[in-house]
């Protein structure tokens, strides 16, 4: 059902980019480095040595083994590093199926038992609640808005800037795009019906839905469809079709909401600080340069699986229903996003500084997107022309 995105478009992008990006810089540096330099490899299997010999570096990821563009992306990811290296890097991936914890990904990278891990940052807000805005957040920026304010307002500094007391670096992953808002064994039809109900939903989302009277929990993606079925929850949000189709759900919880929670969710790369300080300036470059290629790469991926599961949920399953929620709810949930980020203001000046810049961002951002696409969009859905 979900087709097998891995590797169609990786041979070519790894060409492209060798050839238009690296070519030129990467042997220069190489060449330079090694006659120049001695590099120490970090982590379990370090090596000591000019770049002649290789580095090897462990990466843990919060997935289960071979799961499509998530799990999938990670796997192009190393890849993506020994063909940019010309071999020279080397990186063995673990997935939660072989580590056994989907959410030690931060542990992992902070003790340096894994050099780099790849996850999302809000599964994190116990260990930092900071790490709950670098996401995505309820009722803010889309994926296009938010990778842009990573890239450039300032957000990928201030998600850096929180993870380096946990001596963790950042680069993007991959963003899901507008996620769907779950699946539920029930039909809403007030905010009433909210209340008391048990929803594996993570992140701030799952603060604002605790703030109308639900229960949010969380849960590994390779538990869901147990705990859907046997009623341990009454609802879950997952991602959107190109990974929700697969997992069956739609068996079990027919009702499938439009999104509100995470209208662009990105994956991070996590790198331990003290693996990267050992890195030559060139092995750097590599790792960096290939995580925001294969992010993109992972972003067009979800895309498109989503166009295809879409089309394959409408005509196939035509008992599943697609429902957006009632106006009072939304209004409900707002107002609970609403009070929460004025205490999370209140609680740090980090805190406040990211709710602003995040903020500000959007209101920019929103604008060109209003005047851009939803315009567009508004004239199309308006023309009588096919």
């Amino acid at each position: 059902m979900i087709q097998n995105f891995k590797r169609k478009t990786l041979i070519s992008n790894m060409a492209t980019l060798r050839v238009v990006l690296f070519t030129g810089f990467l042997l220069l540096v190489l060449s330079a480095c090694s006659q120049d330099c001695d590099c120490e490899t970090p982590g379990a299997a370090s090596n000591q040595g000019n770049t002649s010999e290789k580095i090897t570096l462990r990466l843990a990821h919060g997935w289960p083994k071979g799961y499509p563009i998530f799990g999938e992306s990670v796997d192009d990811y190393a890849e993506l590093v020994s063909a940019m290296s010309d071999g020279r890097i080397e990186l063995k991936v673990d997935s939660a199926t072989k580590h056994k914890s989907a959410f030690g990904i931060f542990d992992f990278v902070k003790s340096g038992q894994y050099d780099i891990g790849q996850t999302a940052s809000y599964y994190y807000g116990g260990k930092d609640p900071d790490a709950l805005f670098f996401s995505s957040m309820p009722f803010s920026m889309t994926a296009a808005e938010q990778t842009a304010w990573f890239y450039h307002g300032g957000g990928l500094e201030l998600a850096n800037k929180v993870y380096e007391k946990h001596n963790i670096q950042l680069m993007l992953g991959g963003n899901t795009g507008m996620q769907m808002g779950g699946w539920f064994r029930k039909e809403i039809n007030s905010i009433e019906d909210l209340d008391g109900l048990k929803m594996r939903i993570p992140g701030f989302g799952g603060k604002v839905i605790a703030g109308v009277g639900a229960q949010p929990t969380n849960i590994p993606a390779g538990e869901l469809y147990q705990a859907l079925e046997r009623g341990t929850i009454d609802a879950l949000e997952w991602v959107g079709p190109g990974l929700d189709l697969r997992m069956g759900f739609h068996k079990v919880a027919p009702y499938y909401y439009t999104g509100w929670h995470e209208p662009g969710t990105e994956l991070l790369y996590f790198f331990n600080k003290d693996s990267m300080a050992k890195l030559p300036e060139w092995a750097k470059a590599v790792l960096m340069n290939a995580a925001r290629l294969t992010a993109y790469n992972m972003s067009t991926a979800t895309f498109a699986a989503n166009t295809d599961n879409l089309e394959i949920m409408q005509d196939q399953f035509p008992e599943l229903k697609i429902r957006k929620f009632p106006v009072d709810v939304i209004t409900a949930l707002k107002a609970s996003n609403d009070r929460l980020l004025e205490e999370e203001m209140a609680r740090s000046d980090i805190a406040k500084e990211i709710i602003e810049s995040r903020a500000a961002y959007l209101k920019k951002a929103r604008d060109w997107t209003e005047v851009g696409v939803k315009a567009y969009l508004d004239s199309m859905s308006e023309s009588t022309v096919d």
